[in-house]
């Protein structure tokens, strides 16, 4: 038996008790004596204690199933009017299984049960024994119903609404979690273009000045020892940068563990494809802002992947031009080469297209409202040309 079922039984014994205390001291005799008309009213007997009792008998299963107790509740309650016992003997369990019913179903058949409560006892008070002498008492009673009537509705009303915000409080737990977990692919997403940035430019000039030092080497064995030393400290910059990016991975956390690259970094990035073999020229135009930190990863990262594009691509002896230009709510970053496309690293006549990183970089681009032309030059060459869009006088 679960507790709540054990709390009934005792509430059902506890009423019962109630109950025939009160059929036993209110009989003819005590009704008589304080001046009320008894007209026929039986005595307290056996039968009549066990119709009470069975009016109580119900209040057990009253939260299992609250309008079957009612109903078989009022069949006692109307075999005591009926006798000749008189009314009001059996209203305590009444009042318990009518309080039940409206706490635990809906408003129409709590509002049934109530009209139908009120009619049985209305009608059992017309047609008792004791007669309209005591009508006063009915009405009484009959205000007491629609009374408790009201507190089981306002239970449910209230069990309802924890129930609502309990659901509320779940639903928004799952919100905030399917966010979280949101935020954490959208940033994992991003450290994968980061490392793929990372790895794709680093490989690419460790790749060129591998091919370098091969070539010269039998030649100009001091030559290859300085691209072999410059392929050495481009993989160390890779290994700190990856080592940096994976630690974000490990970590969970939302930021890296060192300073990322901006614009103002630029200027290694250029001396460090001039080391790797691609001339490259940078000018700055404008008077310079303060940039957004958004964009000025973007700018940064724009540049090396054009470059590193370049290097791949160009062939040999190509030059590129890099070009930041500051204007009046824009930054307008240029990357150009003169490459036909025909050198180390891309095959003869082989066409270059957007590959995933030039991908990334759209991306990242179109994330911060910025515009980005990527493609051959009228006169030969290759352009990648990125303008982001500047707020607030920045």
């Amino acid at each position: 038996m679960d507790r709540s079922r054990l709390h009934d039984t005792v509430l059902a014994g506890v009423v019962a008790v109630a109950s025939v205390a009160l059929f036993v001291l209110y009989g003819p005799e005590r009704l008589q004596a304080e001046g009320l008309p008894v007209h026929g009213m039986r005595p307290p007997d056996a039968l009549g204690g066990l119709l009470v009792v069975l009016a109580c008998a119900p209040i057990v299963v009253r939260r299992r199933w609250p309008l079957s107790a009612l109903w078989a509740g009022l069949v006692p309650e109307t075999l005591l009017s009926s006798l000749g016992y008189g009314t009001g003997t059996s209203s305590l369990s009444g009042m318990v299984l009518l309080y039940s019913v409206a706490a635990h179903r809906g408003l129409a058949i709590s509002l049934v049960a109530l009209v139908v409560s009120l009619v049985a006892y209305l009608t059992g008070a017309a047609a008792g024994p004791v007669g309209p002498v005591a009508w006063n008492q009915y009405v009484i009673v009959a205000v007491v119903l629609v009374a408790v009537w009201g507190a089981g509705r306002s239970l449910r009303l209230r069990r309802a609404y924890m129930e609502e915000l309990k659901d509320r409080a779940a639903r928004l737990e799952r919100a905030h979690a399917a966010d979280t977990r949101a935020a954490r692919a959208e940033e994992r997403s991003r450290i994968a273009r980061e490392l793929h940035d990372v790895v794709a430019h680093h490989v690419s000039v460790m790749t060129v000045q591998a091919a370098a030092a091969r070539r010269v080497l039998a030649t100009d064995p001091e030559l290859a020892r300085e691209a072999l030393s410059a392929v050495e400290h481009t993989g160390r910059l890779a290994m700190t940068e990856m080592r940096n990016i994976v630690g974000v991975l490990r970590t969970d956390a939302q930021a890296e563990l060192g300073p990322q690259p901006a614009v103002r970094d630029l200027p290694a990035l250029v001396e460090l494809m001039r080391e790797a073999g691609l001339p490259v020229r940078l000018q700055v135009e404008g008077a310079e802002v303060a940039l957004p930190a958004g964009v000025d990863l973007a700018a940064y990262r724009t540049v090396q992947e054009a470059l590193t594009n370049s290097l791949r691509h160009a062939g040999a002896g190509a030059k590129a031009t890099v070009t930041v230009r500051y204007e009046p709510g824009e930054l307008d970053v240029r990357v150009e080469d003169d490459g036909v496309g025909d050198g180390v690293g891309a095959a003869a006549g082989e066409p270059r297209s957007e590959g995933h990183g030039l991908v990334g970089i759209r991306e990242r681009v179109t994330l911060y409202g910025g515009i980005l032309n990527i493609g051959p030059l009228p006169g030969g060459g290759f352009e990648v040309r990125a303008r982001f869009p500047l707020k607030d006088g920045q």
